[in-house]
């Protein structure tokens, strides 16, 4: 898919956006697919493909094709089988039975140690990675028994969906345990496909296996419609996607700028709608910067218009927002009506003047000395909506005497300056997470480059909160969860603008998809192709 979200946190995660489902029984139709292509998009190339290390959408689209997870999710939200057959939970721990019939891609059996090997890497904290204390929850301990066909994880204290956490983290096995450098450029996983060839910013070409019967909730790839190759091209403007889709050049692909309206006209295609990330902003609240100011905040968030912002941002085609999780989440209560700042800028005027920030002779307002100069950060993997709602929002705060710097910057340099350089005042950030227990590692705890709390935040009332939520289950674990996003947003240490949509489509080809990544197992040809 073309995947332009961005898996934040891990550096701005992107990670994972909302799903179709995860089981497939769909059938092509009588077309026997064995020698077809399935061609899906990315807008960035992927870099290196270790399941350990994958951050950003474009990675984790692009390994979803070889990796399994332990289980997985339906339509509706609810768990279900992966590579475990059952499980067992308990408010600290939870116990996965494996199937007995899964193999690796070289041959071999998967085993419970491989599995327990995977989540002590993500923990290790020399493996540096940066799933760490995000889809593996901090303290988190993995133990097996192989003879019994057992895995379990373990928590000091217990933790909200320590089950569903499972869904997200990709097992890897064989030889690519032993030696993880070749994880790079090679796949060692119990997936559908294996990676035959790589073009470095061009192409990722995956071969299907035989005999794969363990996919999400039983699934298959028996069906004569299931293709036999898999590519995964790398293609940086959404034009040139929607080009190729219409020519026959890709089989689907995913759409949140202007080509959107033209594939939507277009009777060839197959369309659907699906939520994907919030639109954020969040200021940097780190030593020293001004973002740490909740007056300032208060200040410039109420001068701007935030449905107008949500509208331009997500071309229209958005929706307001009633949460900081993507769908299916376990949480559904709304976080957000009534929590945000009321858009009134002579207020916001006043508010400056009265806090101390007086307009100079250039326009531009200062205190004691120092000039209110912000830099604005924002990634152009996010599409073009972005852009535009990220100069909105500088023209409404220049007119507030703000000296704003807009800065745009590709999916790697801008992790790198959220998560490493700290050089920037406010983002616009896109999180896509499914578990409000995923969001605690980036909205408290250690700062980055120390920690995955790239804002700085420092809520003592969000901690309070999501520290009781991480004990309990169900609806009194909502309560607490829903309670903390809305200390979160009340604060403007979190303010959600916008539920972006994209336009999932598809031709000659049907698939689902999970966290904004084609689900392997789910792909069907519907022509010969």
């Amino acid at each position: 898919m073309r995947n332009t979200g961005a898996v934040a946190t891990i550096a701005v995660l992107g990670l994972l956006a909302a799903a179709c489902g995860s089981s497939s029984s769909g059938g092509g139709g009588g077309v026997d697919a064995g020698n077809a292509v399935f061609s899906f998009a990315v807008s960035a190339d992927p870099g290196a493909l270790d399941p350990a290390m994958a951050i950003t959408g474009e990675t984790r689209a692009t390994v979803y094709m070889a990796y399994d997870t332990l289980v997985s999710t339906d339509p509706a939200g609810k768990t279900v089988s992966g590579l475990a057959e059952k499980w067992d939970v308990t408010p600290d721990a939870v116990t996965f039975t494996l199937r007995g019939d899964v193999t690796c891609s070289d041959g071999s059996k998967l085993t419970a140690s491989d599995v327990a090997a995977n989540y002590n890497r993500i923990a290790d904290p020399a493996t540096k990675s940066p799933l760490n204390g995000v889809l593996v929850p901090a303290g988190m301990k993995a133990t097996a028994d192989d003879a019994a066909g057992t895995v379990t994880l373990s928590m000091p204290e217990p933790y909200s969906f320590i089950l569903e956490n499972a869904r997200d983290v990709f097992i890897v096995c064989g030889k690519g345990l032993k030696e993880p450098a070749l994880l790079a450029k090679q796949t060692f996983g119990t997936g559908p496909y294996v990676l035959a060839e790589t073009v470095s910013g061009d192409s990722y070409t995956f071969t299907k296996r035989k005999g794969y019967t363990w996919g999400p909730g039983g699934a298959t790839t028996d069906d004569p419609a299931h293709p036999g190759k898999v590519v995964v091209r790398v293609v940086q403007k959404e034009q040139t996607a929607a080009n190729l889709l219409i020519s026959g050049g890709l089989s689907m692909a995913l759409f949140s700028g202007t080509d959107r309206a033209r594939l939507e006209a277009n009777p060839a295609i197959t369309k659907k709608v699906l939520p994907y990330v919030n639109g954020d902003i969040m200021f940097n609240q780190g030593k020293g910067k001004l973002g740490a100011d909740l007056a300032l905040r208060k200040a410039l968030m109420q001068a701007v218009n935030l449905d107008e912002v949500a509208s331009l941002a997500s071309l229209k085609t958005g929706r307001t927002p009633t949460g900081m999780t993507m769908k299916p989440s376990p949480c559904t209560a709304d976080s957000v009506a009534g929590n945000r700042p009321v858009f009134d800028a002579a207020a916001a005027d006043a508010a400056l003047t009265a806090a101390g920030w007086a307009r100079g002779g250039d326009g531009i307002r200062a205190k004691d000395g120092a000039k209110l100069t912000l830099n604005f950060l924002y990634t152009d993997q996010l599409g073009p909506g972005a852009q535009v709602g990220a100069e909105y929002i500088a023209d409404a705060w220049r007119k507030l005497g703000v000296d704003i710097k807009l800065t745009g910057a590709p999916s790697t340099k801008f992790y790198e300056t959220l998560n490493t350089t700290g050089d920037w005042d406010v983002t616009w950030s896109s999180l896509g997470v499914t578990l409000p227990s995923q969001l605690v590692a980036l909205y408290s705890g250690k700062g980055a480059p120390d920690g995955a709390n790239f804002a700085h935040l420092a809520n003592e009332e969000y901690v309070e909160l999501t520290g009781k939520a991480m004990k309990l289950t169900g609806e009194q674990a909502c309560a607490l969860w829903t309670q903390a996003e809305t200390s979160l947003i009340k604060n403007l240490d979190v303010l959600p603008v916008v539920e972006t949509t994209n336009l999932v489509a598809s031709k000659d080809a049907t698939a689902e998809l999970y966290s904004g990544s084609v689900l392997p197992h789910s792909i069907r040809m519907t022509t010969g192709k």
